[in-house]
């Protein structure tokens, strides 16, 4: 639901002021840190479907309860541009699983790093499930990802 609101401009500085104290206030300090938290990387046997299918039922995820995220290094297999802006990834995990990712918005950064087959990168992800053309797999969808 969209809202609002009018703003005399000599008002401004409060209001940001108050603005900026109530996010940090309802925030807190991990969420402003800027720190990820992760629940480790995902074990050999738990790259498919059948584990994004058990952490979405495991929720209810939001506010005070996050869902899970994962972290590992990857070696990168492909990637495409999908929606002009996201990056599409196929993986090799250390244990040789293979698994598509995606980053979201990825290609909004005008600093974003060219990724090529070859290449490692380093993922903080969370588990999904992707179900298109019939088909249900395990997408690993990125919180944050780098060059290794």
């Amino acid at each position: 639901m969209a809202a609002g609101m009018t703003l005399r401009e000599e008002r401004l500085a409060d209001f940001r002021a108050a603005f900026a104290e109530e996010v940090a206030r309802a925030a807190g300090a991990d969420v402003l840190s800027g720190d990820l938290y992760t629940d480790g990387p995902l074990e050999p046997g738990e790259f498919n479907a059948d584990t994004a299918v058990a952490l979405r039922e495991g929720g209810p995820w939001g506010a005070g309860f996050a869902e899970p995220a994962f972290d590992g290094r990857f070696g990168v297999l492909e990637t495409r541009v999908v929606g002009g802006r996201h990056l599409k990834l196929r993986l090799k995990a250390a244990s040789g699983e293979l698994a598509d990712a995606i980053a979201f918005r990825y290609l909004d950064d005008p600093a974003a790093a060219v990724l090529r087959a070859q290449d490692t990168v380093e993922l903080v992800y969370r588990a999904a499930l992707d179900e298109y053309g019939g088909a249900r797999r395990l997408q690993l969808v990125s919180e944050w990802f780098a060059p290794a």
